[in-house]
């Protein structure tokens, strides 16, 4: 008999919910609601790959494959593979990060903040008498008094360009305005019925995240992202701070490309929310490590390249948003959230900000992934950062056959009796291998023995070859490719990845002498960044990255440094928080901590 029934699923943190149809799994469930589940085995349940978890409703019974590959933590918490499971109600399924392919888990919203609305910018509406005879007072004096009089509000300043515009503003729009004040300053006059955005910006090394926000109901309207168009420049800071010292006309040109992308920004955020345009942004708030600050701004970086690394700001800072040519509401202003030192800077204070890392009652590591990585160790309330370099190679620069996560890019891998199970974005045909695969890919071939803790590739496994400059292991071979270059990890590869991890593993293990703990003691462990977003925590441990402690303790939180952004952008409270606790922060360098070089090459060991 043909079951009719259909049920409703809902998919969180996603957001995304609709019918689906009796006797299909959950794993196609998700694909016809549009999102990837990670599948190396085709549906089989033995890779283990696909875990969800069922917050509510009734499903099929557990199944003995499930048994074997879940532990007994995750099956207590009702963990099942999405391949083995099918709805037998409507359901809530909760999909963890480690889930998803490469594009979904960057589309996922950082942990946000619970913050009170209460932006820096206040909107009023006023209706001013017309000027007489009998009362021929100027325009400025007849906005003041009618904003103290109508709303209690007293003002001391309005904006030049404001000012230039405001008597033909006041006539044009009959006497009833919209007035937006920053503080005690008028920053824009508009029709009654204009809408007061803001717009926050995660301003990466390598990827630059915006979020178009009501600052009057504190919701987000878009959020998109783009590339830096500054990487032409180079691939890590101190590249880009070495051609601006070098060349006043390229710190100029570095400058007009960080403000190029927050134009396009502002632009494509406009698009995407119904309706919004530009010159109703009276707000922008930026948060980026100190570096992209500095190329911003255009500020000496001489002292900011050599040691002791020391920024020519450190307090937050606001300018206008056209002194830096950026065409949004005439007296709009441009917050920049404050440095700490070295390359820490406002995007990760922005991330401390959105987890609330300062609560932490027990000793809790916050790291924020990318091209360059920031970590800070909270105990008791006292937060303590370092800065590392840890390079383009998780984002697949530098690899062979690396490539961003883009459809075809290989995400997952499994290697197991000799064979390899790879997970492509979108399904697509493979083209090269994306960081999360290439740390995958890394952890397998230590687990299997073809690559030994100090990272020599043995010889002897079927699918390991010599090449030109030594040995590769072959993950997609030519015929596979049909007669195309085969994908591969080289020897080469494997010692660019072991600089990479050891740069973090390092920072992590400084801070925890400093402050003599060991990796056992840390009570949680909070993973941001476009790369921490889609990364295999347990391959990170395999290569010895992060702590060998149970992943019960890690949490994978998302673009935090854009959350925090969003929090700064809608929250007076947030913005002094993050002024206060950046004061706070004790940097240590990592060049100069005790027996720096020997915990560097002990953390190159793969174990």
């Amino acid at each position: 008999m043909i079951d009719k029934r259909s049920f409703q699923i809902e998919f969180q943190p996603l957001g995304l919910r609709d019918q689906f149809p009796a006797g299909i799994s959950l794993l196609d469930c998700a694909r016809q609601a549009g999102f990837d589940l990670v599948s190396l085995c085709g549906g089989k349940g033995t890779c283990g790959r696909c875990k969800i978890q069922i917050v509510s409703g009734n499903v099929s019974e557990l199944l003995q494959n499930e048994k074997d590959t879940l532990s007994a933590e995750e099956l207590a918490k009702k963990y099942r593979l999405a391949c083995q499971v099918y709805a037998e109600s409507d359901l809530v399924v909760n999909v963890p990060a480690e889930s998803l392919s490469a594009p979904q888990r960057l589309q996922v919203e950082g942990v946000e903040p619970v913050v009170a609305l209460d932006p820096i910018i206040q909107g009023y509406t006023v209706s001013l008498s017309a000027p007489s005879l009998s009362d021929p007072r100027g325009d400025d004096e007849r906005l003041f008094e009618a904003l103290e009089r109508q709303h209690g509000v007293i003002c001391k300043s309005i904006d030049e360009e404001v000012l230039q515009s405001l008597s033909r503003s006041l006539r044009s729009l009959n006497w009833n305005i919209s007035v937006t004040i920053r503080n005690t300053e008028i920053v824009s006059v508009d029709p009654v019925e204009s809408r007061r955005l803001g717009m926050a910006v995660d301003l990466g090394t390598t990827k630059i995240a915006g979020y178009l926000v009501d600052l009057e109901t504190a919701k987000t309207l878009s959020a998109t992202g783009i590339m830096n168009p500054q990487i032409s420049y180079g691939e890590d800071v101190v590249a880009r701070l070495t051609r601006a010292q070098m060349s006043p006309q390229d710190a100029s040109t570095l400058q007009a490309k960080s403000l190029e992308a927050l134009a396009t920004l502002s632009i494509e955020l406009c698009q995407e929310a119904d309706g919004a345009r530009p010159d109703e942004i009276k707000e922008i708030v930026v948060a980026g490590n100190t570096a992209m600050h500095h190329l911003l701004l255009r500020l000496p970086v001489e002292q900011l390249i050599k040691a002791p690394h020391v920024p020519s700001v450190s307090q937050a800072i606001d300018i206008k948003a056209r002194s830096v040519g950026l065409s949004v509401a005439p007296g709009a202003y441009v917050h920049l959230l404050p440095n700490i030192a070295g390359f820490v800077g406002g995007d990760h204070l922005a991330m401390l900000l959105a987890i609330k890392a300062w609560e932490a009652e027990a000793p809790l590591m916050a790291i924020d992934i990318g091209t360059n990585t920031e970590i800070s160790l909270v105990m008791r309330g006292e937060i303590t950062s370092v800065s590392c370099a840890s390079g383009p190679a998780f984002e697949g620069a530098h690899i062979s056959n690396g490539m961003r996560a883009a459809p075809g890019a290989i995400d997952h891998l499994l290697l197991a009796d000799q064979q390899i199970q790879y997970h492509t974005i979108h399904g697509s045909k493979p083209a090269g291998i994306c960081g999360s695969g290439i740390f995958d890919a890394l952890a397998q071939l230590v687990l299997n023995g073809v690559i030994d803790q100090n990272g020599r590739m043995q010889g002897g496994h079927p699918r390991v070859r010599e090449n030109k400059t030594g040995r590769e292991f072959v993950i997609v071979s030519e015929e596979e490719r049909n007669g195309g270059s085969a994908i591969t990890i080289t020897q080469e590869d494997v010692r660019e990845l072991q600089l990479a991890k050891a740069a973090i593993r390092t920072g992590i293990t400084v801070l925890l002498k400093e402050k003599e703990l060991s990796d056992s003691d840390i009570d949680q462990v909070v993973v941001a960044g476009a790369f921490g977003s889609y990364l295999d925590i347990s391959s990170a441990i395999t290569v010895g990255m992060l702590p060998a402690i149970p992943l019960s303790r890690f949490r994978q939180v998302g673009n935090a440094a854009g959350m925090g952004a969003k929090a700064v952008l809608i929250s007076k409270t947030a913005r002094e928080t993050v002024q206060k606790v950046a004061r706070e922060i004790r940097y240590i360098e990592l060049a100069v901590a005790p027996d720096f070089n020997k915990t560097f090459m002990q953390a190159i060991s793969l174990r």
